[in-house]
C-alpha cells in the first residue's frame, strides 16, 4: 500500500510540472517577463562564448563531470524562492540543460524551460548576442 501512495505522489508532481524545450524568441519572450536564466556552463565556456545578458552563472557539472548538488540548490535557493516560479535553463548544446531541466522538473519544479541548442547551436546561431 505504501508502495502505491508513493507511487501516486510521484506521479501527481510529475503531471503538474512543465519541462520544455523552447526556442530562442521564445527564451527571449521568457526572460522579458522577468523570470531567472541560469547558465549552467563552465568557466571557460563562459569566457569562450559569453553568457546571455543577465544571466546567472552557476555551473552544475563540475570539469570532472560530477554535479556539486549542495552548492548548486544554495545557489538557486537565494535565485528561485518557490518550486512555482519559472526557471530559464541554458548550456552549451542543451545537453546538460536538458539533463538538469528534466531532475529539477521530477523534483517538483513546476515550470522549467531550456533553451533549443544551448547558446551555440540555438542562441548565438540565431544572431543574438552575448556579454563577456
Amino acid at each position: 500500500m505504501k508502495k502505491i501512495v508513493l507511487s501516486l505522489a510521484v506521479l501527481s508532481v510529475s503531471l503538474f510540472a512543465e519541462f520544455k524545450t523552447v526556442s530562442v524568441d521564445e527564451f527571449a519572450k521568457l526572460q522579458g517577463k522577468g523570470y531567472p536564466v541560469i547558465d549552467i556552463r563552465t568557466p571557460g565556456e563562459w569566457k569562450q562564448t559569453g553568457i546571455i545578458k543577465g544571466a546567472h552563472k552557476m555551473m552544475f557539472f563540475a570539469p570532472n563531470g560530477q554535479p556539486d548538488l549542495a552548492r548548486w540548490f544554495f545557489e538557486l535557493g537565494h535565485l528561485v524562492k518557490d518550486k512555482k516560479e519559472p526557471i530559464l535553463l541554458y548550456c552549451a548544446h542543451a545537453n546538460r540543460s536538458k539533463a538538469l531541466g528534466e531532475g529539477l522538473s521530477k523534483m517538483g519544479f513546476k515550470y522549467v524551460y531550456e533553451l533549443k541548442g544551448g547558446i551555440e547551436n540555438g542562441w548565438i546561431k540565431a544572431g543574438k548576442k552575448t556579454v563577456k
